[in-house]
């Protein structure tokens, strides 16, 4: 089987959200369970010079966007073991950031048909193009309109990965054929009120649509969810799925972990002496007895921080509990945060800014990890908390369902403590229920020998990735 990756961003290359963890992990894991996996991004200026240096040209051609010839070099890095290509246009991509520009149709209208026209010049004909998000969501939509009539091309299959439906990538009707180079037949299959829509197109034209959990897949078939596709994502049930993401379990592995003060397997004890040195780095008093709080997020309204804000006076005020935020995002939150941590200087610590090192070592000292979210298709963090025996604490929705089950003290089964409602005293009491729970050490030993012994990795998910590879490379028919 061989597979080609084509997302926006991975892991270590460049990062802006979870997309990035799972374009770096997952190939490795469906590389060790014997599939030739590579992967296709764009040559941004934010790599970093260690990996740019590495990376060694193999051929420039040149990539139609609409009526005009781009030019299109093709650079090469081995990492992990996976083949890495680099998409290499400084007009398009040598500039700050990934995303946000007004070109933004154009310039992922040419990453799109740059990952077609790739393929036989570096000699790769795969059996299946697994295209993620918005960014790669027209890949299946040029295949289909330029490419299927060519031998090369004519046996690939499509799926298409749904990350986060919320972002859809929607530009003006004359992207159709001003940048993608099709006709008006295309469009009633990326037609979204007048508009031509990415995602939507993924969704049509790819053989098989997955997203990144079961219960995400459930809930954007409703119209909460769905954001407009809901009715064509239960047109195309049949060929959807969950599959829950995992981590990358070798390099976030506290007992190996080199950016934690304190390495250990799942000892308490051990992991308490990362609480005490995480105190006196940030400047909390030391009190190794006291529940430490993490939340590693982003500031922003669809992480649940209009929840946060609402009830964190009261906890702080009442409660004998630390919390540790790292973060950045919306203004407003980093201000509140900033000031709270002004009023509560012995009990929060607002740390306003991104930091792989920190986000580690909160992990490795919190006793509890607070994921309110409004909606989370996966959700990454709770999956590290988890392997770091941070107990989390979550809202009952997308992939923090399907990967946190809330601890039952009758049977001792359970990894971490949930609420339903989008409702902050429920938040509030939750939390409040796993800081007594903290207090009673029979129960606590129970909650995080559960969160310690479970199984985070890729394993899983990518035998259902192969097991779709499979089941489409083997239809007669690619999707019309």
């Amino acid at each position: 089987m061989k597979v080609m990756f084509a997302a926006a961003e991975s892991h270590p290359f460049i990062k802006t959200g979870g997309l990035a963890d799972v374009i770096g992990a997952l190939p490795k894991a469906l590389r060790d369970a014997g599939v030739d996996v590579r992967v296709i991004l764009p040559k941004y200026r934010g790599i970093s010079e260690k990996y740019r240096a590495k990376m060694e040209p193999v051929k420039v051609i040149e990539v139609p966007v609409g009526w005009r010839n781009q030019y299109c070099g093709i650079e090469l890095l081995n990492y992990d073991g996976v083949p890495v290509y680099f998409i290499d246009n400084e007009y398009y991509f040598g500039r700050d950031g990934v995303y946000g520009y007004l070109d933004d149709a154009e310039r992922f209208s040419f990453y799109n048909r740059a990952v077609l026209e790739v393929l036989p010049a570096i000699d790769f004909q795969p059996d299946v193009l697994h295209c993620h998000d918005w960014h790669a969501a027209v890949i299946p939509m040029l295949l289909d309109g330029h490419y299927r009539s060519n031998p090369f091309y004519s046996n690939i299959r499509t799926v298409f990965t749904i990350h986060n439906l919320l972002y859809q990538g929607v530009f003006p009707y004359e992207v159709l054929s001003d940048l993608l180079g099709l006709d008006g037949s295309y469009f009633l299959g990326v037609e979204y009120y007048g508009n031509v829509n990415f995602m939507k197109g993924g969704i049509v034209y790819s053989d098989h649509v997955t997203t990144v959990s079961p219960t995400y897949a459930e809930e954007i078939r409703t119209p909460h969810f769905g954001y407009g596709l809901d009715g064509l994502l239960n047109a195309r049930a049949d060929h959807l799925s969950g599959i829950v993401n995992g981590i990358d379990t070798k390099a976030y592995n506290p007992a190996t972990d080199p950016k934690i003060f304190t390495k250990y397997r799942n000892n308490l004890l051990k992991k308490t002496e990362n609480k005490i040195s995480l105190q006196q780095e940030l400047g909390l008093p030391v009190a190794p007895h006291i529940p430490l709080v993490g939340m590693v997020t982003r500031l922003v309204d669809s992480k649940g921080l209009d929840l946060v804000t609402r009830v964190l006076d009261e906890i702080l005020y009442y409660d004998n509990v630390q919390f540790v935020v790292l973060g950045t995002g919306d203004e407003v939150y980093e201000r509140w945060f900033r000031e709270a941590a002004w009023r509560y200087p012995t009990k929060l610590s607002s740390q306003i800014k991104f930091s792989d090192e920190l986000s580690r070592k909160i992990y490795a000292a919190s006793d509890l990890f607070l994921m309110p979210s409004k909606f989370e298709p996966c959700g990454i963090s709770q999956l590290l908390a988890l392997r770091y025996g941070s107990v989390p604490v979550v809202r009952e929705t997308g992939g923090l369902n399907d990967t946190v089950q809330s601890y039952n003290e009758e049977t001792g089964e359970g990894n971490g403590f949930t609420f339903t409602n989008y409702n902050a005293h429920d938040m509030m009491n939750t939390l409040r229920r796993g800081i007594s729970l903290y207090n009673k050490p029979e129960h606590w030993k129970r909650v995080t020998r559960n969160a310690f012994k479970g199984d985070y990795s890729w394993d899983i998910s990518a035998q259902q990735y192969i097991d779709i590879y499979d089941k489409i490379t083997a239809q007669a028919e690619p999707a019309q």
